[in-house]
């Protein structure tokens, strides 16, 4: 079987289509359109289903795949590299998003770059979770951080760690929400707002005088059945409401964000209040340390990793504007392409990173 027609054939599976593949490969698509019926005439089964956009591998294509990808990628990293030992390290491309590859992984494989005859050379690139993953499976990267688990056979993805995310705000928009300062660095806020002039009644109402019965106060004369009577039912309805009802004091604060549409905040507000965020995105940078940066300046409201905004919460440049009993989360996932961890370095930067989380979470 001619290795061309294998390197061809691989290069359309992991592109997904004859186009990106003759793009890869540097030729012309008919003759990528050739070489795939050249090899599915040598092999007397097809390979590709033909779809309106691009082509799905059949399952004999799968098969052949996941056999030939792994020994191709090698001798591919031979012909690069040389046979001379000496002539130059192997060379990992890593790809993930960029403050976590930054903050964590890149920190963790350094370690790992040294000449000791089993270090190697390191490339990392910064993309979304699209980007790396189609990156990936073209070959250009060799080990992808995403916040999401791939689908198909093609890439193989394991679980690295979970991200905590907190709703932080410098502190003097925590003061304008609460009732003077906050009680300590990283103090939970809502949770100690008082129901000032114009100001609806949040967290832990229960006791005050002149609370609405829709507040399901326990042991109040008259409340409906309906309206969560105490008990350890009655009190987790109504500490859900009161979560609930937290939500409405932010809407006047501004919001820092990576993207217009809010992808940290929304999915807090999903989680936490079970709701949407009512107030727009005012400052939009594409980067996690910038939100950061600019929520210390006092921009607005975040939501933000906690290792990446532990320091400036324990400084008190900002404080936590809310602790939920169950905090939300988000799980990193470490991918290759299948088959590759059989190659002693990218095996070993595996390992390595997945050892290093422990220490993470």
């Amino acid at each position: 079987m001619d290795l061309a027609l294998l390197r061809t054939f691989v290069t359309v599976h992991r592109a997904g289509s004859f186009t990106r593949a003759a793009a890869l490969l540097g030729l012309s698509q008919p003759a990528v359109t050739s070489q795939i019926r050249t090899l599915e005439r040598q092999l007397g089964r097809p390979l590709f289903l033909r779809q309106a956009r691009g082509v799905t591998p059949t399952t004999i294509g799968d098969e052949l795949a996941h056999k030939a990808a792994p020994h191709l990628d090698a001798l591919v990293e031979i012909a690069e590299t040389g046979l001379d030992d000496d002539s130059s390290l192997r060379t990992l491309h890593l790809a993930g998003p960029p403050e976590f590859t930054a903050e964590r992984a890149l920190p963790a494989l350094t370690l790992l770059t040294g000449e000791d005859g089993q270090g190697f050379a390191l490339r990392a690139s910064f993309g979304n979770t699209e980007e790396v993953l189609e990156g990936l499976a073209a070959g250009h990267h060799d080990l992808a951080i995403c916040p999401a688990r791939p689908r198909g056979a093609l890439l193989t993805a394991t679980a690295l760690c979970d991200e905590e995310h907190v709703l932080v705000a410098a502190p003097h928009w925590a003061e304008q929400l609460g009732s003077g300062k906050p009680r300590r660095k990283g103090a939970r806020v809502l949770e100690n707002v008082t129901s000032a002039k114009g100001r609806r009644a949040l967290e832990n109402v229960s006791g005050t005088r002149g609370r609405r019965a829709s507040e399901n106060p326990s042991g109040t004369r008259g409340r409906r059945a309906s309206e969560n009577p105490s008990g350890s039912t009655g009190r987790r309805a109504s500490e859900s409401a009161s979560v609930a009802r937290s939500a409405p004091a932010l809407e006047d604060v501004p919001v820092v964000e990576v993207h217009e549409s809010l992808p940290f905040v929304s999915r807090y507000w999903a989680s936490v209040f079970d709701s949407l965020p009512a107030a727009p995105g005012t400052v939009i940078v594409p980067d996690l340390r910038a939100v950061l940066a600019c929520t210390v300046a006092g921009a607005g409201l975040a939501v933000l990793p906690r290792y990446l905004c532990a320091s400036a919460l324990e400084r008190g440049k900002i404080v936590a504007l809310h602790d939920p009993a169950v905090p939300p989360l988000r799980t990193y996932f470490l991918v290759v392409r299948t088959g590759t961890l059989a190659m002693p370095h990218i095996a070993r930067a595996h390992e390595w990173l997945l050892r290093a989380a422990g220490d993470w979470c």
